[in-house]
């Protein structure tokens, strides 16, 4: 297996100018840089990348903790986030959570060993000083930890307004919210909160229904989909946390013998690329779900560069009009 000092020897140069190319130090020629090159692909050369992170103390790796990589909203998060750090030279290590206390410390102790140079909290079930004693710089992603964590988010209050004045507006008189479980005190319960005062203001039936701890199982929303669908025939529309429970919920209408719109009228939530071609087409509150990762990524890096960023960044949100509505 070769080693720096083959490269050297191959390209002509000293081991310290090729060190000086792998990490990037100093100035360094084109055709200096282009001969360490072409002699590292010659021998297959493969530079030690963790003990390269040592000697500059930094690795150019951010990691990115999410709850759930099955659900279509944070795959398409997850991929915008590996985008756009792969755009400004860093590599995402991914971690799934699942929403366990000892998995998420794990990752997170493991992110350390690693050296990773920042954090990007997407799922936190930790206790608010174990986030700020971390060494790696924390940003965090559609949740707010401490007032001390730069944390970015979509307008969830402005979401759940948008959606509930659509429904009323279609006519709707019995209104129900299907949404996560709010003992988990998240950003997105501000749908919820949306939800009823907008229903409260305009003297509209309304009622929620939440779904168990483990928000992401999809085997409970096709329950109360149908629970919703039979035990409360007055019902006419229904806002979804989520377009995922949407589809459920459409589905149980279809199963039910409920005509969507007609009968129902269905709204759900992220807009993610699935909305748009089931049938029929959903209406939904869109999030600007590359701009929240490009974001995230970016106040990442201006942290590694030790600049003064903003801790509340909520982006808006649009009402997205198709076919259930």
């Amino acid at each position: 297996m070769a080693n720096i000092k083959d490269v050297a020897k191959a390209a002509g140069l000293s081991v310290s100018t090729v060190s000086r190319v792998l990490n990037n130090r100093g100035y360094i020629s084109e055709e200096t840089r282009k001969n360490v090159y072409d002699a590292m692909a010659q021998l297959n050369y493969k530079p030690n990348e963790i003990a390269r992170s040592l000697f500059r103390k930094k690795s150019n790796i951010i990691g990115l903790i999410i709850p759930n990589v099955s659900h279509p909203y944070f795959s398409e998060l997850a991929s915008y986030v590996e985008a756009c750090a792969y755009a400004h030279g860093y590599k995402i290590l991914l971690c799934i959570s699942n929403l366990n206390k000892e998995k998420e410390k794990d990752y997170i102790d493991m992110l350390n060993r690693n050296q990773v140079d920042g954090l990007i909290m997407g799922s936190h079930t930790l206790e608010t000083d174990e986030y700020l004693n971390l060494e790696p710089l924390v940003v965090s992603l559609d949740r707010r930890i401490s007032s001390q964590i730069p944390a970015i988010s979509s307008d969830n209050y402005l979401g759940g307004k948008l959606a509930t004045e659509h429904l009323i507006a279609k006519g709707c008189k019995s209104l129900v919210n299907i949404c996560g479980n709010l003992s988990l005190e998240l950003l997105p319960n501000l749908r919820n909160k949306a939800f009823r005062e907008v229903a409260e203001e305009n003297n509209v039936k309304h009622m929620t229904i939440e779904t168990d701890i483990d928000v992401f199982d999809r085997r409970r929303y096709e329950v109360i989909a149908n629970d919703l669908i039979e035990n409360y025939p007055d019902v006419d529309g229904v806002f979804c946390n989520s377009d995922i429970i949407a589809a459920h919920v459409i589905k149980a209408c279809l199963k039910n013998g409920k005509r969507v719109p007609e009968d129902i009228k269905v709204i759900g939530y992220d807009d993610i690329g699935y909305a748009a071609l089931y049938y029929p087409s959903i209406t939904t509150i869109r999030q600007p779900m590359e701009d929240m990762a490009k974001t995230a990524v970016e106040l990442v890096l201006a942290l590694i560069q030790q600049e003064t960023v903003t801790c509340e960044n909520i982006l808006p949100v649009q009402l997205i009009e198709r076919k259930t509505t």
